[in-house]
């Protein structure tokens, strides 16, 4: 009955807004019935309606995958300095910050979604009617580490929410086992998705055993990044009360990371280019061209300009504790760990082809659009997320009980 009341009190909160809440709502929902409407027509005739060929089979949407599940995977660069370390600063916001974990999960597993050719046979992959092939298949891994890390930042951040809505202590023999059990379960996602990479043998610009750390470290820059933008807005439109050290600790633990991805990414230009052997052409087509093909070259070096410029920012403290110069460096970051992550690193590994072929591959405007509405679906979900969360952190949507009548809340 409880349960129930406290469900009724949610919708009628995440139902209540100032006309600018109901306007990003609407957009984020003509967004995401465009991508619907162009998922529809792929469904209807396959992939081809797609860029993707035989030559390049993956595109932007694992692109997309792969970038999402390094952004989930960056929840830990808040989780331990909040609960491992006691950094009181980051603990006001880590809640917030699990909640946007699990959206990011959301686009990630909607991404392989939109990529599967036959979305109708994913039934096979359920334990029970199919067969998951556990623990053979690397795709069952994947499946398996990616809800369960979406279970986790679920029901943590869900837990702790509701017993300040009770204002009640969480208990910590359960909370705290879950909380550490998502730091190695945050590294074993990204590892995981390296693997999907790093076994393919006969793919050699992905058969690099530097892969999965290079994965954590850039998903270590990417998410928090995000997080330093995203809660600045959170800060404004809600005006929830965390401080800038947060956001400054964030951004020194970033510049650590990001130092890590250059060095990591240096270590392995020096072995191809070195060794100068056939394996060298992936590399060669991203930052020189190969053949007359350079459509990536450009996307690389902007991709490599900004990362180095964005590590100078944070690195340095007075740039590192200005805002203006601390939101510059994490838009870098954002886009510069895309490019490099994303298109840069899901197409070349298809590039050349065996038969030593060149197909340049580009998204075209049905994919794009899908993209956009399935990030469109992820930004909704944290929107209704933060819609209930923020009011329960600032103590504003409490039981009953101990407060005041919902209908005073002001709508934000």
């Amino acid at each position: 009955m409880e349960a129930w009341k406290f469900f009724k009190r949610t919708l009628v909160l995440v139902a209540k807004g100032r006309p600018v809440y109901y306007l990003w709502c609407a957009l984020l929902l003509f967004v995401i019935a465009v991508g619907l409407w162009f998922y529809v027509k792929q469904m209807e005739t396959g992939l081809i309606l797609t860029s993707m060929r035989d030559q390049v089979s993956w595109g932007l949407y694992i692109a997309n995958f792969t970038y999402l599940v390094g952004v989930a995977a960056a929840a830990v660069l808040l989780v331990i300095p909040a609960y491992v370390y006691h950094f009181d600063p980051i603990k006001e916001i880590v809640v917030l910050g699990e909640l946007f974990a699990a959206s990011s999960i959301v686009m990630a597993l909607l991404f392989v979604t939109v990529d599967l050719g036959r979305p109708d046979r994913f039934w096979h992959l359920m334990p029970g009617i199919g067969k998951l092939a556990f623990p053979n298949s690397l795709l069952a891994w994947d499946v398996i580490v990616l809800n369960g890390y979406l279970a986790l930042n679920v029901i943590v951040p869900v837990y702790i929410l509701v017993n300040s809505y009770y204002e009640k202590e969480p208990v910590r023999s359960f909370v705290v086992p879950l909380i550490l059990l998502s730091i190695p379960w945050a590294v074993g996602i990204h590892t995981v998705t390296a693997f999907l990479y790093n076994g393919l043998a006969a793919r050699p610009f992905w058969n690099a055993s530097i892969l999965a750390p290079r994965f954590l470290a850039s998903a270590f820059c990417s998410g928090p990044a995000m997080v330093i933008i995203i809660f600045q807005v959170i800060r404004k439109v809600s005006q929830i009360k965390f401080s800038d050290e947060a956001l400054f600790k964030i951004a020194e633990l970033i510049a650590y990371a990001m130092f890590l991805n250059i060095f990591l990414l240096g270590a392995e230009v020096f072995k191809e280019y070195y060794s100068n052997t056939i394996h060298l052409a992936p590399l060669r087509y991203l930052y020189e061209g190969l053949h007359g093909h350079r459509a990536l070259v450009p996307w690389m070096w902007l991709s490599l300009a900004f990362n180095i410029t964005a590590f100078i920012l944070f690195l340095v403290p007075s740039t590192r504790k200005r805002l203006p110069t601390l939101n510059l460096g994490a838009f870098m970051i954002i886009v510069g760990v895309w490019i490099e992550k994303g298109p840069g690193f899901v197409a070349p590994g298809f590039i050349p082809d065996p038969l030593g072929e060149i197909y340049e591959y580009f998204p075209n405007f049905s994919e794009l659009a899908i993209s956009l509405g399935v990030w469109a679906c992820g930004l909704l979900v944290f929107t209704l997320f933060m819609k209930v969360a923020i009011p329960i952190v600032r103590g504003d949507f409490v039981h009953s009980k101990y407060a005041k009548d919902l209908t005073k809340i002001e709508p934000r």
